[in-house]
């Protein structure tokens, strides 16, 4: 492996620049990622601390948090069935903290 003038390397004649961008997108895919999964945690945790708190509007943060997960599957961040299986257990946890 031998450097070039311009800093990048080649073996055998091929640069390496495929690899180099594709570590770009990575990072630029991965701090996109980050927000949305950082919004959603947010959401779900508040969605939770309202129903351990008995807050009356908590069915109005689970809706949101259920929305977030939406997006974010939409997105990629999370697999749909990550999502789906989120969202139903918030469902459920929610009907649990009505009933009683």
């Amino acid at each position: 492996m031998t450097k070039l003038t311009d800093g990048t390397r080649h073996i055998s004649g091929v640069a390496l620049l495929p690899a180099q961008k594709a570590t770009r997108q990575s990072v630029k895919r991965y701090a996109r990622n980050l927000s949305v999964r950082r919004t959603t945690r947010t959401a779900i945790v508040q969605a939770r601390r309202a129903m351990t708190t008995g807050d009356a509007d908590s069915a109005e943060s689970v809706r949101n948090a259920m929305r977030l997960l939406d997006i974010a599957a939409r997105k990629g961040v999370l697999h749909k069935n990550n999502a789906s299986r989120r969202k139903a257990r918030l469902a459920a946890a929610l009907q649990k903290m009505e009933a009683s």
